[in-house]
């Protein structure tokens, strides 16, 4: 399948299996190399989540992921029109690897970096489909610190059997080599400076899901 495009809009899909989605959001591609596809968005890109993911965020009701993830494990779900707010991204994701390296921004600059373990990518015609398995990695602006987020969720999604056996030992996997990564400042990590310097393209419109969108489908959430 041919690259994409600098400032080509694609959307990154959650998909479950048997090819459900739980998630999807619009990016801009910033480049696509054999290292790593890399993507951005702004305030106002369009997504759509489950509906009751959204809902926790939206009331600040971290229960209401739990239940997302039980709707997830029983096959039933709904997906609600959702805007990426408040933060610039920037998400650098190498194809065969179990993870992302995200980057947020606000006015002041780099917040932080944000490694999400997921499945490897699959490249659609419009994008790229993975999964998210809920553990996170934040880390500081200046790799000074690090901590793990949603410990409590991933063991919840293990014993639901979201995330599957075969699947863990590659989050594991991975773990230990985000954590070479940042021990031996490659990838990303390489660079600080001029991740740190990165800004959204003011000429880019935040980017936008095909029209028509997917359909709404009964599915599971992102992590």
């Amino acid at each position: 399948m041919r690259g994409f495009g600098t400032g080509q809009t694609v959307v990154r899909r959650d998909v479950h299996r048997g090819g459900r989605v739980w998630s999807e959001h619009a990016l801009r591609v910033v480049a696509d190399t054999g290292e790593a596809l890399v993507t951005a968005c702004a305030p106002g890109a369009e997504a759509r989540w489950p509906a009751l993911y959204a809902k926790a965020r939206a009331d600040g009701d971290r229960s209401m992921r739990t239940e997302a993830f039980d709707a997830m494990a029983s096959g039933a779900w709904e997906l609600a029109p959702a805007v990426w707010q408040e933060t610039e991204l920037l998400l650098w994701k190498p194809p065969t690897a179990w993870f992302s390296v995200n980057a947020f921004y606000t006015a002041a600059g780099l917040r932080n970096w944000y490694v999400n373990f997921e499945r490897p990518t699959r490249r659609t015609a419009d994008g790229f489909d993975t999964f998210d398995l809920t553990v996170d990695l934040v880390v500081a602006p200046d790799l000074s610190s690090w901590q793990w987020k949603d410990e409590d969720e991933y063991a919840h999604v293990r014993r639901l059997g979201i995330v599957t056996d075969t699947e863990h030992q590659a989050v594991e996997a991975a773990r230990a080599q985000v954590l070479a990564m940042l021990a031996e400042r490659s990838g990303p990590f390489a660079d600080v400076a001029a991740w740190s310097a990165w800004r959204w393209d003011p000429a880019w419109p935040a980017p936008r899901l095909p029209q028509p969108a997917t359909a709404p489908e009964s599915g599971a959430p992102p992590g």
